[in-house]
């Protein structure tokens, strides 16, 4: 759903709240990628994610999964489904 500047806040579905929210959050308001379902914050959530030390879920963020991850400042987000898509492929490139 295209939201218009003239929508009342009331007529927004959850999804379509979660999305402007985090188009805002992103810094692009015209038309931001959006995640596709489950959201880890932080190294600590990519260290959750992946079972991994702190050293080489900074690597992970910077690298490996880099198109999951939005950064604002000191805030980092993760779409979970992209990081393990963008994992996976990566080890497929190496077997």
């Amino acid at each position: 759903m295209k939201l218009q500047d003239t929508t009342k806040l009331s007529e927004l579905t959850v999804a379509d709240l979660r999305d402007l929210l985090y188009e805002i959050q992103s810094g692009n308001t015209q038309g931001a990628a959006k995640p596709t379902g489950r959201l880890v914050y932080g190294l600590n959530g990519i260290r959750e994610l992946f079972h991994c030390s702190h050293k080489q879920a900074q690597y992970y963020k910077d690298n490996v999964i880099k198109g999951a991850v939005s950064q604002n400042g000191r805030k980092i987000v993760v779409d979970v489904d992209k990081a393990l898509e963008l994992f996976n492929q990566r080890g497929q490139r190496h077997a």
